[in-house]
């Protein structure tokens, strides 16, 4: 029998022994389950991606200057300037970068006012450098925020990575949508404010247009006309002292298309010395066109400035008017700071209107339906962003999981002709679970960065199904052989079987953790490797341990021995 059969025996014999492996494997796979509300081992989607390239968006108030955003621009280079691992740098000011693989969903294509600007930023080789650039990124975060967005009060700046897996807006998103534009905007803000004090969340800001006053320049047709000038004149005059203007042409042989040539006042000649009114008029007083009789005549008197609110940017979404609050997460899983705002959005809402949450467990079962307890107007705030596509994902594997389970016990039914065989069977693959925790808990420990369990563990997890499945098989069909064709004992057969097989089953577990040793150290599917080696590990355990016991106390293996007395 060997001392390994004698080993299994020796527990078989014994209830007392057994009870306490099954209370063991029972302690194990409750501890390795409370691993992921206690934090122990935290979810994400995908881990972070080391890149050569980050970007940098900065947004000032809108209806701010390009000049003031040049100023917040430049503090940025000045301070990138001095990091070792930036190599090249490139900005966009008025635009957003040529599409890239972060900006396809975040709207850099279709940016186009004078309060933003983009700045690519180059790294040096990821091979060549020790620290990963979600590392870098961090690291520069808070020093980029404390010294640049002071500079005009209401900046935003977000440092932007190169997703690991598909773009999202970004890491969270809520839509806060209902049928009063004003009052979804102050429940926007109230909103931000209630991210922006929640842990780990960064870079928090709202895709709306602040509303301002402003100017606008409208030429007095009849009074033009009086005083011997021409609309085009007054035109031409206005865009050269606020835009520039174009006023020729150069052509060269190195371009297909003709260069133009601008006329542009000087910044001191532009700048006006604040925005109100008064200072606009004056500025249009010292700018004087000459008619058609050679007299000069002000700007001013031509020109009628009329005040008003600006018009901000509407967005829709299903036919819903919406604005949504991002916020991205500082080396963090997305839905433990989205529960944590979640439940402080409860609390501070319920105050002014009644709170209703999202029944039943859906893609959008995190929602607040918020209704207002004086006029009954109804909002909705919803979550989107990265963390909806890690809910879909997370809830597509876990029915793929479900699906594998069923059709694996359907099959060992169908070919046992037992469904006490089958669940042992089902019981150990579900097991490995336990490995696959807790190598993650050891990979967090001996990793300098947080090592999360992601959408490839739970591949590993469902891969290790079929391999935990098979080791249970191959213990149950060598017993049933030996008990029908040797006639031997139920008891004997197992530790025999557990005794004969371990090797064989040893030699496939072992094939399998060298096999996905290369992939424990990828940064996105290293989670797919650590499921592997550690749920390997667990798999082996339990199919020569703990499947003997339960073939022990099944009663289908009895029917079977009884059937050869």
């Amino acid at each position: 029998m060997g001392r390994f059969g004698r080993f299994i025996y020796w527990i078989l014999d014994s209830r007392f022994k057994k009870l306490v492996v099954i209370l063991l494997i029972l302690v194990a796979f409750i501890g390795s389950i409370m691993m992921l509300p206690s934090k122990l081992v935290k979810a994400r989607m995908l881990p972070g991606k080391s890149d050569n390239t980050f970007s940098v968006y900065i947004d000032t108030p809108t209806g701010s200057s390009k000049e003031q955003t040049m100023e917040v621009s430049q503090c940025v280079i000045d301070m990138l300037k001095s990091e070792d691992e930036v190599m090249h740098m490139e900005l966009f000011l008025g635009t957003g970068i040529p599409l890239d693989y972060a900006g396809l969903v975040k709207g850099s294509g279709i940016k186009n006012t004078e309060n933003v600007a983009e700045l690519s930023v180059s790294l040096t080789d990821k091979s060549s450098r020790e620290e990963p650039s979600f590392l870098i990124v961090q690291k520069l975060r808070p020093i980029l925020k404390q010294s640049c967005e002071p500079l005009v009060n209401g900046t935003v700046i977000k440092l932007i990575e190169q997703p690991a897996g598909p773009p999202t807006l970004a890491s969270i998103v809520v839509e806060v949508s209902g049928d009063d534009i004003d009052k979804i905007r102050e429940l926007s803000v109230e909103v931000a404010n209630i991210l922006s004090q929640t842990d780990t969340l960064v870079d928090i800001d709202i895709m709306a247009d602040d509303i301002f006053q402003k100017y606008e320049l409208i030429p007095d047709k009849e009074k033009i006309a009086k005083s011997g000038l021409s609309v085009k004149q007054v035109n031409d005059i206005i865009y050269l002292a606020f835009e520039g203007m174009a006023i020729a042409h150069k052509n060269s042989q190195n371009e297909t298309d003709q260069i133009n040539i601008f006329l542009v006042l000087a910044k001191e000649t532009k700048t006006m010395i604040d925005k109100s009114k008064e200072s606009l008029r004056v500025k249009l007083t010292s700018l004087n066109l000459m008619n058609q009789k050679g007299m000069m005549v002000p700007l001013s008197e031509v020109v009628a400035i009329k005040e008003l609110k600006s018009s901000p940017m509407i967005m829709h979404k299903n036919l819903r008017r919406i604005i949504n609050v991002i916020a991205e997460t500082d080396m963090e899983s997305q839905i433990y700071p989205l529960l944590d705002a979640r439940e402080s959005m409860i609390e501070y809402f319920s105050k002014e209107y009644k709170v209703e949450k999202e029944q039943g467990i859906t893609t959008y079962m995190f929602d607040l339906h918020l209704t207002d307890k004086d006029t009954g107007a109804k909002y909705l705030l919803r979550w989107d962003g990265e963390i909806k596509v890690s809910l879909d994902t997370f809830r597509d594997l876990g029915g793929a999981f479900i699906a594998a389970l069923v059709l694996i016990f359907l099959l060992l039914v169908v070919y046992y002709k037992s469904f006490m065989l089958s669940t042992i069977v089902l019981l150990g693959s579900f097991l490995s679970i336990i490995g696959v925790i807790f190598g993650h808990w050891v990979a967090d420990l001996v990793t300098r960065d947080t090592f999360f369990l992601t959408a490839t563990s739970l591949i590993g997890f469902i891969a290790l199904m079929g391999i935990s499945s098979r080791n249970s098989l191959l213990l149950i069909d060598f017993a049933k052989s030996l008990m029908e064709a040797h006639g031997m004992q139920k008891r004997k057969a197992i530790a025999v079987a557990s005794a004969t097989r371990a090797k064989p089953i040893m030699l496939t577990a072992i094939a399998i953790i060298l096999g996905s040793a290369l992939l424990a150290s990828d940064p996105i599917f290293g989670g797919l490797g650590v499921a592997l080696i550690s749920g390997t590990v667990a798999a082996v355990f339990i199919s020569l341990i703990f499947i003997p016991i339960l073939m022990d106390n099944s009663t289908s293996m009895d029917i079977d021995d009884e059937t050869v007395r």
